[in-house]
């Protein structure tokens, strides 16, 4: 089924004043796409917990993989309520949030940040920004906001209002233009899941500051062999227990069916069955991905079959992770 490309959009300008921060708020409430300004970089901001939201981010910055976004929170109360905290994890959150440092932590059994964000991981990656716009914003918002760097994947990250807009004016809904960025290099990223903290990203926070916390060097992720599983690296994936057959053109007997936009007699004939999209719509495949790929894995079927996706807009994103869910394991 072919997809309509994308439409273009009117970006609203917006001051770095408190009616440009509530309308930034309001737009962020709606599921719409804001640029706003970090003490790191310019950040496309969604709201975390809505997959269609977050599929918006992947969408105009055309991201070839859906690799975890951080989710941006106004203090360490809130981003408590979305993942767990170990010892080391709370001393670094206090020695240096407010300020560019990601924690990659377990997500708490209230995490409200979507499957998509998180690539489907049972970790999310926490941030507490200092840049008074941007926390601002956040709490305004009052949900977790994704905002990886707004740009086109690929190109340079974003440092300037116009550096936004020469890459994705007419993509997004909003910017709003808060000046040029402090540090100007994305945030350290940590991850504190199984033992001693790792440095995933060198990044704001310098490395010798960190260790200085937990009195302790860090391992630099690939170090030791491990996969990263983190924003701006080759992120680790959620990988179903059932086999994963791909451009399927129907169920097999005995095979669980994930379908997009596909024969209601098809999708019928198949038990246990979901559909990405109905409609053929990427976006809404991508904000469902992970979720019903867990949802059938659950069932415990030998095999998930899964309809073919067409490679282009999302579905490059799209097929990159189910390739990567298909691999030999």
């Amino acid at each position: 089924m072919t997809q309509p490309p994308p439409v273009r959009r009117s970006t609203e300008r917006l001051d770095s004043d408190p009616a440009g921060i509530a309308r930034a708020a309001e737009l962020l409430r709606e599921g719409r796409l804001v640029a706003l300004p970090t003490e790191t970089v310019y950040g496309l901001a969604a709201d975390a917990t809505s997959g269609s939201a977050v599929a918006g981010i992947y969408a105009a910055k055309e991201r070839p993989s859906f690799n975890p976004l951080i989710a941006h929170l106004p203090d360490l109360a809130a981003a408590r309520r979305h993942g767990l905290f170990d010892a080391n994890a709370l001393a670094l959150a206090r020695a240096f949030w407010p300020g560019p440092l990601t924690l990659v932590v377990p997500v708490s059994a209230g995490c409200a940040v979507s499957d998509l964000a998180r690539a489907g991981l049972g970790s999310v990656a926490l941030r507490v920004p200092s840049h008074p716009i941007a926390h601002a914003i956040l709490q305004a918002a009052g949900r977790p906001i994704a905002a990886p760097s707004a740009n086109r994947s690929g190109r340079v990250s974003a440092t300037s209002a116009a550096h936004v807009l020469a890459d994705l004016d007419g993509r997004i809904d909003a910017m709003l233009d808060g000046g040029a960025t402090e540090v100007g290099v994305e945030s350290t990223i940590v991850a504190c899941l199984n033992g001693a903290p790792r440095l995933l990203r060198p990044g704001g926070v310098p490395r010798s500051a960190i260790e200085g916390v937990i009195g302790r060097s860090l391992v630099l992720a690939g170090e030791a062999g491990m996969a990263p599983i983190s924003p701006g690296l080759l992120a680790s994936h959620y990988a179903p227990a059932a086999r994963i057959r791909l451009e399927a053109e129907a169920p097999r007997p005995g095979e669980a069916w994930l379908g997009f936009g596909s024969d209601p007699a098809l999708q019928a004939s198949a038990a246990p069955a979901l559909d990405l999209s109905p409609g053929g719509d990427l976006t809404e495949a991508a904000a469902n991905l992970f979720g019903h790929l867990r949802a059938l894995d659950a069932l415990g079927p030998a095999v998930i079959a899964i309809a073919p996706i067409p490679e282009h807009g999302l579905g490059e994103a799209i097929n990159d992770r189910l390739r990567r869910a298909a691999a030999p394991r």
